[in-house]
């Protein structure tokens, strides 16, 4: 009798399969065809937990970066479905690749889509609409905050390498980014299908007209939807690299600031999107770690401590450790005067910011800097001046700040202020810059120029230098060849940890 109960239960078991509650947890990976706004086509691979139970499970929506296909996140959603148990679409953008439509550049549709594949994911792939979050690198960063704003659903965002005011991102100080407007053009036209309004920015562009493109900017930069994801408490998580040649962090640590629900920010090394490349492909990353414990907290209420750590969390541009901060740094530094000086305009010199992409990469796998020997700077087309030496070294960290007197005997010149931390033998690392235009010929005028945020470890015995000269290949200079920029007594103001 007791063999036959055996036998039974042996056969029961080859018919109806292993309890659930003994299968190893998994996922699965399914490629779907979701309908976005106006029944617009979104191509999307699913990942969903297996082995866990019948669900509903906690969805995360990915949009892919500009010109990246939906594969972008697979390595990532397959690692967050199996270890935590999330739904995860990782879906490209409407425009590119496989997806239908046109590239609006985070329009309205683009936008909404991210809405039309939540609903989707609760009709279809056992996703919680209770529990909801939303994450994306560069152009689904983006999308991912502008969503946040307009869809309560959504508890928590990740934003990597991300733009919160586009037209800062672009257009810094009225000065075109040309490097990053002609990698963006480039790989649009290439992996996609540009719509009206990239069409007609582009046109603005190539006609030295960019200041038309600025308006639509504000409905698509998150600084301007800061009251709606305040309101709806969604928890904001943002990590973008120092370097970032497309959106220089700045832009994202003054968003930061203005947030009121859970935050979290995380600088690091490195250029557009690649601190956090490899864990995006599902590899270990520091920052991926924190994306997933962030969504754990805010999306499942997973009690795991990243509520007690310091929400401002910055790893030196120039290597270290991360120092941690409970809110964006601006501790008192040193002032340094600046005597007056006059300089000529339109020739470029040996300092200049370095190439997108390359420049900022280089920082941050290598560490090396962006160079410059001082000697070489000609003093007849560029300003110099020394700062202080730091005997024991030093740490910078937050803002750097320049309060500029200056006469331009043209109507319009651009000025590309450096800051180096420079060695006994003149040999100069860049630490941060910042472009400007001055407007109107012959007009004394004082400037407030903040350069671009940063954290760095000054060697001891070094010194920082500032340069001012008035050409940069990474940007779009309006200098005239031959006029000449007058500087009076200014200072520059260095915060120090």
């Amino acid at each position: 009798m007791r063999r036959s109960l055996v036998l039974v239960l042996v056969l029961l078991t080859s018919l109806l399969g292993a309890p659930a509650a003994i299968a190893a947890p998994g996922h699965s990976i399914t490629y779907k065809s979701i309908s976005g706004v106006g029944g617009t086509a979104l191509k999307a691979f699913v990942v969903e937990p297996t082995g866990q139970g019948p669900g509903p499970f906690p969805l995360l929506v990915m949009p892919s970066s500009w010109a990246v296909p939906n594969i972008e996140y697979v390595g990532a959603a397959a690692k967050l479905a199996k270890e935590s148990g999330y739904v995860v679409v990782s879906y490209t953008s409407r425009g590119f690749w496989d997806s239908g439509g046109e590239i609006d550049i985070a329009g309205p549709d683009t936008v909404g889509d991210v809405s039309k594949v939540i609903d989707w994911a609760i009709a279809n792939a056992h996703a919680d609409g209770t529990r909801v979050g939303a994450a994306g690198i560069s152009y689904g960063a983006g999308q991912s905050l502008l969503a946040a704003a307009n869809d309560k659903r959504i508890k928590a965002a990740a934003a990597l390498s991300t733009w919160t005011d586009l037209a800062r991102s672009l257009y810094p100080n009225s000065t075109v980014n040309k490097q990053a407007v002609e990698v963006l053009l480039a790989a649009g036209h290439a992996t996609g299908r540009p719509g009206p309004v990239l069409l007609e920015a582009e046109d603005a562009y190539r006609d030295g007209r960019f200041w038309e493109v600025v308006p639509i900017s504000a409905g698509r930069s998150a600084a301007s939807k800061i009251s709606q994801i305040n309101a709806n408490g969604t928890a904001v998580m943002i990590g973008n690299a120092w370097n970032d040649g497309i959106f220089a962090p700045g832009q994202v640590a003054d968003f930061y600031s203005k947030l009121t629900g859970p935050k979290r920010l995380m600088l690091s090394p490195g250029d557009h999107a690649t601190a956090e490349l490899f864990g995006a492909a599902g590899l270990p990353n520091e920052i991926w770690e924190s994306v997933g414990r962030w969504f754990d907290r805010h999306v499942k209420g997973t009690a795991n401590g990243i509520d007690a750590e310091q929400p401002v969390q910055l790893k030196p541009n120039n290597g270290g450790t991360w120092k941690k901060f409970g809110a964006w740094p601006s501790g008192a530094g040193d002032t340094v005067q600046l005597d007056g000086k006059k300089i000529y305009a339109g020739w470029n010199t040996v300092a200049d910011s370095g190439t997108i992409l390359l420049s900022g990469a280089l920082q941050g796998f290598l560490n090396i800097p962006t160079g410059v020997s001082l000697p070489f700077v000609d003093r007849n087309l560029a300003g110099v001046w020394g700062g202080p030496q730091y005997p024991n070294g030093a740490t910078l960290a937050g803002t750097p700040k320049l309060k500029l007197t200056v006469t331009p005997s043209a109507e319009t010149t651009t000025l590309f202020a450096y800051l180096y931390e420079v060695g006994p033998l003149g040999l100069g690392s860049l630490i941060t810059h910042k472009p400007v235009k001055v407007t109107g010929a012959g007009r004394t005028q004082t400037l407030d120029v903040e350069l671009e945020p940063t954290v760095w470890n000054v060697g001891a015995g070094n010194r920082i230098a500032l340069v001012i000269d008035t050409v940069d290949p990474r940007y779009l200079t309006e200098s005239t060849r031959g006029s000449s920029v007058t500087f009076g007594p200014s200072s520059l103001t260095v915060p120090k940890a």
